[in-house]
């Protein structure tokens, strides 16, 4: 029986402070109507600890290990469906049922230069994600992508390093892991024997606030039972780093914020179950997902909450902390949540699912009811037929009582939109996967932990409509998501973009449509936009034309998204461990994308395939290393770009 309990590497202490007021409002479908909850706020006492980053040293490596894959994360526990059972070990995170019905649309054309685009560089790969920290790393996919930006400098996050560079793309810190970034023992300690494992960390998000100067980076990370085990204890926390200044190259301090919601921890008992032995027993909840925003009193975190040990989707989960206070690193901050499972917050039976916070570009932000803060939502995963039509806009009032009474109130709105539908996989054009000939080769498979087996080119993933990237400019709300699409009367349906700009205060959509490119897929959108309102969509391109590349669209408010810019081309097809037998049936790609707005420019950060090689130059010494562009089983990068956009 696993445990439910780890000791924590910083001292952490809990208070519940009772519950909060709550009021009325409503969400609109046909007649159906909901009052708003009230919340029950905790605060934590944490050490100010020094947490990085410290000068990481260039990566460099030549071999898989005996031990590759984090068990805790392995990507095909998201295999089964709802109430399936899962992989021992796994977790389950899966909440669609398939794809829906594709849209009939018609299709973008592909521009034929960028003449927007300022700046373009590599960033983080594959090989030094795995190489980081001494080779202390786990072989992870998918990077996902934490980018942020401001004071001249350019934060990247990946699965599970971070660097930083300058805005001409030079690098200023070698890459750090963010075991060692957050002062966890390392993933994986090779050094010892027996093996030691650290925390399993996952699902960077980052965020430069101009308000404050400060930068603020979270991740999830999973404890293990005890350091000899890749099993988990049960506890789960979001780690909230922020900066002590507004150089990012300082030292941080660390806030914990626990997110099993089991009761533990001065956190609320949510009720989640763990499968023992084939019996339903209470269980430690999962915070999975996080995502990041912001106003002028709060930063506001959003989970999505799981069984951990138990297949299940629990329904979101919305923290608000108070952002002076964290700027402030004060030794304790106040946090408001919300449990999106309260009856006065379903949306037709069903609680909010990746509700994403808006980030405001430039500061400027809602005063109106002593502060107001946003959110949305999509829903097709909750139907039958994986299609829907409807976005949910989340509002929260009151944020400025954070800092003291802490008695935001929270409450949703659905706004018809365009239909959209749960994608299908995406399909890579060929090319050379060194890996997926290395297991197939009787001589080659060993050497990758692998016994052989023959695979075919694996189908990337292309999300499940769930929203991404959220912005509120321009007094309005800007959000997009992945769709299946029917492009110039193709009966073939292929994964696209539908996007939403909103008018909060209204609830009336003030632009939207589709973005699709014909025979391709353009997955896992990004949304930036400007104070003015002049934004961009960044996503991932790939198909029968294109490896997956880096890409943007242009957006605003009257004309709605322009044409496709590809503006770094792939190299190659995605090739890492997670899409193959035996180490896996689900590729992995995302799992989102980052936009950032700056002092008239948008960056924006893609998940991208920067290198190719043949089978011989994979088993060219370093092994699998292809000349240090890639690692035995994976070659992921990424490609950060700048585009001049004004106010």
């Amino acid at each position: 029986m696993r445990g439910m309990t780890a000791a924590m590497k910083l001292p952490i202490l809990a208070l519940a402070l009772g519950v909060a007021a709550c009021t009325s409002t409503d969400v609109s479908r046909g007649d159906q109507a909901a009052s708003s909850t009230g919340v029950r706020p905790f605060v934590f006492q944490v050490a100010a600890t020094p947490a990085g980053p410290v000068q990481g040293v260039d990566p460099s490596g030549d071999a898989s290990a005996a031990v590759e894959i984090d068990e805790a994360l392995h990507p095909d526990a998201d295999q089964d469906l709802p109430g399936g059972e899962e992989e021992e070990g796994g977790i389950n995170r899966r909440v669609d049922l398939g794809p829906g019905a594709a849209r009939r649309t018609t299709g973008k054309t592909k521009a034929k230069s960028n003449p927007e685009v300022t700046a373009t560089f590599a960033g983080l790969n594959f090989n030094q994600q795995r190489f980081a920290n001494g080779g202390n790393q786990f072989s992870v996919a998918p990077p996902d992508q934490g980018l942020c930006v401001g004071n001249g400098f350019v934060l990247e996050s990946t699965n599970v390093v971070l660097r930083i560079f300058n805005t001409a793309g030079t690098p200023l810190t070698g890459v750090i892991d963010l075991n060692s970034f957050y002062g966890y023992p390392p993933a994986i300690d090779r050094s010892k024997s027996p093996l030691q494992f650290g925390p399993s960390i996952t699902d960077p998000i980052c965020y430069f606030d101009p308000d404050t100067q400060r930068w603020f980076h979270v991740v999830l990370t999973l404890d293990r039972a005890n350091p000899f085990t890749q099993t988990l204890a049960g506890t789960n926390h979001l780690d909230i780093a922020v900066s002590t200044t507004a150089d990012p190259r300082n030292p941080w301090v660390v806030y914990r914020l626990p997110v099993q919601n089991d009761g533990t921890q001065g956190t609320p008992d949510h009720g989640c179950i763990a499968r023992i032995s084939g019996q339903n027993v209470h269980g430690p909840c999962l915070g999975d997902y996080p995502h990041i925003g912001a106003d002028k009193n709060g930063i506001y975190l959003t989970t999505n909450e799981f069984n951990l040990f138990a297949p299940g989707f629990r329904g979101a989960q919305v923290y608000a902390v108070s952002k002076q206070q964290l700027a402030a690193n004060a030794a304790s901050v106040n946090v408001a949540l919300f449990d999106t499972t309260d009856p006065a917050l379903l949306f037709e039976d069903a609680p909010g699912f990746t509700v994403w916070p808006a980030q405001s570009p430039g500061g400027v932000y809602n005063t109106a009811n002593n502060g107001t803060a946003y959110l949305m939502s999509s829903h097709a995963v909750f139907t039958a037929e994986g299609v829907d039509d409807v976005a949910l806009v989340w509002t929260m009032t009151n944020t400025a009582s954070l800092a003291s009474t802490v008695s935001p109130v929270l409450s949703v709105r659905a706004v018809g939109t365009i239909p959209y539908a749960v994608p299908p996989g995406s399909i890579q054009k060929p090319g050379e996967a060194p890996l997926l000939t290395c297991i197939a080769t009787a001589s080659c498979a060993p050497l990758v932990g692998a016994t052989p087996f023959v695979n075919t080119l694996q189908q990337l993933p292309s999300n499940d409509s769930r929203m991404q990237q959220v912005v509120f400019a321009n007094g309005k709300l800007w959000g997009a998501l992945d769709t299946g699409l029917l492009i110039d009367g193709s009966t073939t349906p292929v994964a696209g973009i539908a996007y939403f700009v909103i008018n909060p205060n209204s609830s009336k959509v003030v632009q939207q449509g589709y973005v699709g490119l014909a025979n391709n897929f353009l997955t896992y959108p990004a949304i930036g936009v400007s104070p003015g309102g002049r934004g961009v969509i960044a996503f991932t391109v790939l198909g029968a034309d294109h490896y997956p590349s880096a890409g943007y669209a242009s957006l605003d408010a009257l004309v709605g998204a322009g044409e496709v810019h590809v503006i770094s081309e792939g190299a190659g097809p995605a090739d890492d461990f997670a899409g193959y037998r035996p180490f896996g049936t689900r590729a992995r790609w995302g799992d989102y994308g980052a936009a950032a707005y700056d002092n008239g420019d948008l960056w924006i950060a893609s998940e991208t395939i920067e290198q190719t090689c043949t089978f011989a130059q994979y088993l060219t010494a370093p092994f699998g290393t292809c000349g240090g562009t890639r690692a035995s089983l994976g070659n992921w990068g990424t490609r950060v770009s700048k585009l001049h956009v004004g106010l």
